[in-house]
């Protein structure tokens, strides 16, 4: 059994990047005492050494898998002073940990999908809108869509809304397209305080 997780900064500062960062060293460490084997797909480095934009990786193993990555999904949040910037007043930090649906064949079936860039929107500077970073997937049979808009990358948003739509699709087949249609998936709205999963304080997180 194969499960995707993806550890996310979102549109967070630096701080965020470097604690994405050691939560995979984290989930690493706690992996090999479950007896799970994590493989790194793709990381997305930050502007300095050891931080990581986000992070997309595989975790094997047997029925386990689930109960270990249940553990991590939501927000994690760490609580200490920034390495960076070290007279800034903020002391907690968040990042997201997203279930990502593994993709079989539905990405082979072009003909069936309709593909749009667009400008990404909310929070992140002066940057955020110059480029068409954002990606919304759409199934042209039943018109559900997913978007990822998350990271810089567009190359990685269009992972993602794959990933999201395949979900999405998967559950309007075992569960009917009501639910299929309430279904939201937007990582950056899932850094809040009250979804919180997880909460490391000064070096309880290998820092």
């Amino acid at each position: 059994m194969t499960e995707w997780l993806q550890i996310t900064s979102g549109r967070g500062p630096v701080e965020c990047s470097r604690i994405v960062s050691r939560i995979y060293q984290q989930i690493l460490k706690e992996a090999e005492k479950a007896g799970l084997q994590v493989r790194l797909l793709e990381p997305v480095p930050d502007e300095y050494p050891d931080t990581c934009k986000s992070i997309l990786l595989a975790i094997d193993g047997e029925e386990e898998v689930r109960q270990f990555v249940s553990q991590w999904v939501g927000t994690v949040q760490w609580v200490g002073a920034s390495p960076f910037r070290p007279h800034h007043k903020r002391r907690n930090w968040y990042v997201g940990v997203d279930l990502i649906a593994v993709l079989a064949t539905f990405e082979s079936s072009a003909n069936e999908i309709r593909i749009e860039t667009m400008r990404s929107s909310g929070p992140g500077g002066q940057h955020v809108n110059k480029t068409e970073s954002a990606v919304r997937v759409t199934h042209i049979l039943t018109g559900i869509s997913a978007i990822g808009r998350e990271e810089r990358s567009q190359h990685l948003n269009r992972k993602l809304a794959m990933a999201r739509l395949n979900r999405l699709l998967e559950r309007k087949a075992a569960t009917g397209a009501q639910e299929a249609r309430r279904e939201k998936w937007d990582v950056h709205n899932r850094l809040e305080r009250g979804n919180r999963v997880r909460v490391f304080k000064g070096d309880d997180l290998l820092l």
